[in-house]
């Protein structure tokens, strides 16, 4: 791994563009296994840069505050509730806008590298409403002044409120400052609530399910606010604790530590796999980290919660704070660093400042009503993924997420940039643009379906793709990650398929007008917690849904990562779409 230029897979390009998709992604697969992608280190310094200055940005808001104190007195008055308060809202400040989850190059944006802000604010996009036939007022795919000003109207709430005082002592909680201004709190989650109604992107950008349950506890009284906050911690870390009960998990530790560029090439990484390089499956070295990461995840929390002080607290928040640093420091795909920087702040704000503070403390139901309302939520999300985004699902980083691949024309590349008002190029026109022409490109965007084959679902995606493009010729359409597609067309992405499932295909539809054949797109749902299996469905843009069925979770698991061959089960074909 170089410091500026990338580590990429040496191959034969003129013998290798020649062998079968499969065979393409095999020496992809074993170099992400023994090098990672191979990423230039300057890009992880950069994204270093960029949380020292979200730290920064959120001292500074804190400190701006009236009555804190000295900029460089952070020990005498870090524990105050609207510091913590404060944290909450500039990180959803700091996501909605576009610097968070899914910045740069990491995460596939290169040309601009983040989006948000840049097409939020432009009436004529697309936004994703996620009720449209059950909320009034809601339907339609376009974006109107009305939704830019909402967007607009919230970003200038959030910054109000990150500028504003608080409104006195509280006396339960020691503090003379007290919180933001109820109304503040309740015109930003009114103002997010519409906009989530009218696009369920912002919602989603937003982290609504972190930060606008956070934000909310500030309407409690006294100590209901640090524990209101504690039981959603609660919910974040069981919630996804519980999702990584599956078979998929093991996949994801090995991918990640493997593209750790912490751990040096070679042997060790190597170790994530059972034997490489013909068997690529996770070894059982990482499939022990995974589930001990997920005990750590599940039991360690309500050590935190009910221990109250004393060394049980202390150990138990080394653990959870060292837990989420080596989330943060291997730089996962998407990047959602700040939002671990964040969970670092409240380990140390709710359970170890504020140890003392629990149930016994409670002066109202209301933190045990917004519990149980985020908890059922996540029970939802993980009985019918479909209906619920793996984000409010909590199911972070469990390998079981709604994926899509959009088999495209390259002839109706320049439809998806204009017809959507897109940010910029589709994926691979930007490599190209990177890496000078268009056989440079090659071996980057194999790399990236090497990467989803190494998690389990990809052998799914790799299988369908036949399936979708019976009768076609395969060589005359690119593969184009849905989560990629839609960071363009969307203006955000963190690889959840409830963003480029048919509400994107339809909306693009509507804009485009492809012609039957010129995309179509395989839909493949995540795992249901109490099934052995996951759904699929093959679309034609123009035409509609062809295909339904559905592939069993034991046949991904016990391929290799450049399967494109597992039993499928189809359960309804349709005329629609068909050669």
């Amino acid at each position: 791994m170089g410091f500026i230029r990338p580590n990429l897979p040496v191959v034969d390009t003129a013998e290798w563009s020649k062998k079968p998709r499969a065979e393409r992604v095999v020496p992809m697969v074993r170099h992400i296994a023994e090098n990672g992608f191979g990423t230039p280190l300057i890009m992880h310094v950069m994204y270093g840069i960029k949380i020292a200055l979200y730290i920064l940005g959120a001292w500074v808001f804190a400190w701006t505050t009236s009555g804190i104190g000295g900029f460089t007195n952070v020990d005498t008055w870090w524990t105050e509730p609207i510091v913590f308060e404060k944290a909450v809202l500039y990180t959803m400040l700091f996501e909605v806008v576009g610097l968070g989850c899914c910045f740069g190059p990491l995460a596939g944006r290169y040309f601009p590298p983040m989006g948000s802000i840049l097409y939020w604010l432009r009436p004529g996009t697309i936004r994703l409403p996620p009720w449209p036939d059950r909320v009034p007022l809601t339907q339609g795919s376009n974006r109107t002044p009305f939704d830019a000003l909402l967007y607009g109207a919230l970003l200038v709430l959030l910054v109000t409120a990150l500028v504003s005082d608080g409104t006195g002592p509280i006396p339960a909680l020691g503090t003379a400052i007290g919180v933001l201004p109820y109304w503040q709190t309740i015109a930003i989650l009114t103002v997010l609530t519409v906009l989530g109604l009218r696009d369920k992107i912002i919602f989603l950008a937003a982290r609504g399910e972190v930060y606008a349950p956070l934000a909310l506890v500030f309407l409690f009284s006294g100590a209901d606010i640090v524990i209101g906050a504690k039981l959603v911690f609660m919910v974040i870390w069981l919630g996804a604790a519980t999702s990584k009960l599956n078979r998929h998990f093991p996949f994801v530790i090995s991918t990640m530590l493997a593209n750790n560029p912490f751990i040096p090439s070679g042997p060790l990484k190597r170790s994530m796999f059972k034997h490489y390089p013909d068997d690529l499956r996770p070894s059982g070295l990482a499939g022990f980290i995974a589930h001990f990461s997920t005990a750590v995840e599940g039991l360690v929390p309500l050590v935190l919660f009910f221990s109250h002080g004393g060394w049980p607290t202390t150990i138990a928040a080394v653990i959870m704070i060292v837990f989420h640093l080596n989330i943060l420091l291997a730089f996962p795909m998407g990047v959602p660093l700040e939002w671990n920087v964040f969970m670092i702040f409240g380990v140390l704000w709710l359970f170890v400042a504020h140890a003392p503070v629990g149930l016994s403390g409670l002066t109202s139901p209301w933190p045990i009503v917004l519990f149980a309302v985020i908890a059922t939520v996540v029970v939802l999300g993980n009985l019918f993924p479909r209906k619920v985004s793996f984000l409010p699902g909590m199911r972070y980083y469990a390998g079981n997420w709604d994926t899509t691949v959009w088999c495209v024309k390259p002839s109706v590349d320049d439809k998806f940039r204009t017809g959507s008002r897109a940010l910029g190029p589709m994926q691979h026109l930007q490599l190209e643009r990177l890496y000078g022409s268009k056989e440079e490109t090659l071996v980057p965007l194999h790399l990236a379906i090497a990467f989803r084959g190494m998690n389990t679902h990809g052998r799914a995606l790799l299988t369908l793709v036949h399936r979708a493009l019976a009768g076609y010729d395969e060589d005359d359409y690119n593969l184009c990650e849905g989560e990629t597609l839609c960071a363009m067309v969307l203006g955000w992405n963190f690889g959840d398929g409830h963003l480029h499932n048919e509400c994107l295909i339809e909306a693009l539809q509507q804009r485009c007008g492809f012609e039957p054949g010129d995309v179509r797109v395989v839909i493949l749902d995540a795992q249901p917690i109490h099934l052995q299996r996951q759904e699929y469905r093959l679309v034609d843009a123009a035409t509609g849904e062809f295909e339904r069925g559905y592939v069993d979770v034991d046949d991904m698991v016990t391929t290799q990562p450049w399967a494109d061959d597992l039993p499928v089960h189809p359960q309804r074909n349709t005329a629609a779409g068909m050669t």
